[in-house]
């Protein structure tokens, strides 16, 4: 372990120095954003982003409210910590007797071994509060070895829910179950479906099944397969050969029972794949979970396609029924968590669900227009979600810019289709709502493009999940979600492309004989007034018009 001299406490008020050379008192609340970071003390070593404490390199028994003590007067090393500060640490936004935190006090003492063979660790400053008083050490390039992590059963990394799961108890409890069986699934679905959520869920329910710890791999940021690989090694705090990490990793898991989440891989579907069928081959004790928009591809696999949230029928007349579906009861809670008082009516039923409805119960969609509630209303809303524009741009501050408005979610995906693919699409976007794949090459087809060709880009769009589709017929069927179709409709109108598009449908609609009657009312006669949700134009070619 690498480590800078010990730090001793020599000012009058306690002020920290890393050395003999003046610098500003250590502070490590201002450097612990690595796992790495560790804090060492007489024979202990503390990984606050881990919670992990080692004595002599073998885990520290310790209770999560003991441990949350000595990381706060850890963060100040030598200052006074008062109580009113400790509490609030330890008890955030709760009020609890002041006997409480002397309790903890006494089990932290007792971990530490303080007071005994003449160690001194923690000091009571009486009616104010606690100062430590040891020497420390401080170390951003420490690990501790995986022997010591998984010997905790509290080896992960998995970040903290800010919100409950809603919808997914189901699925969570069968990808618990079939992890443990198939040690490789990747669960997949557009962007906004809430992947990541059920993944984490996943890993924390099944975090003591593994000896060696359970990781969670953020891979937005890679590029290749040695980017994946170094970021799995990160995690791990493994130092990998740079000529050969991938190979490296696989080595240094062959022994280790653990479990991988990898999150985000689309765009780097192929490098995944490779390692992950390197390490399922060499290392029987490692399972992975990812997410990905399309399947990896990967011998192994095991696919959960993730739906939308169940939504209420059209004919919802009341706010007890409506709540009984999982679209809406995330609507309302997040509008609630906006506004405070809102609960939903009778009178507001239907409105929600037919918001819910043109959201396809997508988490991300619904969370982000949950935050026009208070502004709008439910039923202007509703209204407003007629132009797609809404649909697109509402959005947070925070989080990964791709999940900051369903526009960002959905440019990330479109970036990483082909030129064809991209024609396609925003092809199809002329479609309001189901179509064949007849219907499909018919409309996109161009001297640029054969049947086949159109054939294997739907499939593909199928794959990447810009396209549903529903195999339960014979001839299968295909649609657009209201957020995809608004998205790719605005590619069309930018391409210069939507007359043409538009004219090929209303030719090949008004076409009884070549019409499926299935697609027959994508097109309606000039007067007949019903707009489309998600409708922004209209083109009338020989008297008949094409919804768009």
């Amino acid at each position: 372990m690498s480590s800078k001299p010990a730090l001793s406490i020599v000012d009058r008020d306690r002020s920290v120095r890393e050395d003999s050379a003046p610098r500003a008192p250590l502070t490590l609340a201002t450097r612990q954003n690595s796992a790495a970071t560790s804090i060492c003390f007489g024979a202990f070593c503390l990984w606050p982003m881990r919670r992990l404490l080692l004595q002599d390199n073998q885990p520290v028994r310790i209770g999560s409210r003991a441990l949350d003590i000595l990381i706060a007067l850890l963060e100040r090393p030598g200052d006074l910590v008062t109580k009113d500060e400790l509490m609030a640490r330890v008890w955030p936004n709760t009020f609890v007797e002041p006997a409480n935190l002397t309790v903890h006090i006494a089990a932290l003492r007792r971990a530490l071994g303080d007071g005994r063979d003449g160690n001194r660790f923690l000091i009571n400053i009486p009616g104010r509060g606690y100062r430590f008083v040891a020497p420390v050490t401080l170390s951003e390039h420490s690990k501790p070895s995986l022997r010591a992590i998984s010997a905790t059963g509290e080896g992960h990394n998995l970040p903290a829910k800010v919100t409950r799961l809603i919808g997914r108890q189901d699925i969570v409890g069968r990808l618990s179950s079939q992890i443990a069986r198939d040690r490789f699934l990747t669960v997949v679905g557009p962007g906004g479906i809430g992947k990541t959520a059920v993944v984490l869920t996943v890993a924390e329910k099944m975090a003591a099944s593994y000896r060696h710890g359970t990781w969670w791999i953020d891979l937005a940021t890679g590029e290749n397969r040695q980017h994946v690989a170094g970021a799995v090694a990160s995690v791990l705090e493994l130092e990998l050969d740079r000529e050969e990490s991938p190979a490296s990793l696989v080595t240094a898991l062959r022994d280790k029972e653990m479990l991988l989440v990898l999150d985000t891989c689309e765009h780097v579907v192929a490098a995944v794949a490779s390692l992950v069928a390197a390490v399922l081959r060499e290392a029987p004790g490692v399972h992975v979970l990812a997410t990905s928009r399309e399947p990896l591809h990967s011998e192994g696999e095991q696919l959960c396609r993730l739906a939308g949230l169940e939504s209420p029928p059209a004919d919802c007349a009341s706010a007890e029924q409506a709540l009984r579906f999982p679209a809406v009861e995330l609507l309302v809670e997040r509008a609630a968590a906006t506004i405070g008082d809102f609960t939903l009516s009778d009178a507001d039923a239907t409105a929600v669900s037919d918001i819910c409805r043109t959201l396809d119960g997508i988490p991300l969609a619904i969370e982000l227009v949950a935050r026009r509630v208070g502004s709008l209303g439910i039923a202007e809303l509703a209204a407003a979600l007629e132009a797609p524009q809404l649909l697109l741009t509402s959005g947070y501050r925070t989080g990964p810019a791709r999940q900051h408005t369903m526009r960002a979610s959905l440019d990330w995906s479109h970036d990483l289709l082909t030129d064809k693919q991209q024609v396609v699409l925003r092809r199809l976007s002329t479609f309001s709502g189901e179509f064949t794949l007849h219907d499909a090459v018919t409309v996109v087809s161009d001297r640029d493009q054969s049947d086949c060709d159109i054939i294997d880009e739907v499939s593909e769009l199928v794959a990447k999940s810009f396209i549903a589709s529903d195999m339960r017929e014979a001839q299968p069927r295909f649609r657009l979600t209201h957020i995809t179709r608004a998205y790719a409709l605005e590619k069309l109108r930018e391409s210069g492309e939507f007359d043409a598009t538009a004219r090929r449908l209303a030719d090949y609609l008004k076409a009884p004989v070549r019409r499926p009657a299935t697609a027959r009312k994508l097109l309606r006669p000039p007067h007949h007034k019903t707009v489309p949700r998600g409708a922004v134009a209209s083109s009338t070619y020989n008297g008949w018009k094409a919804e768009t």
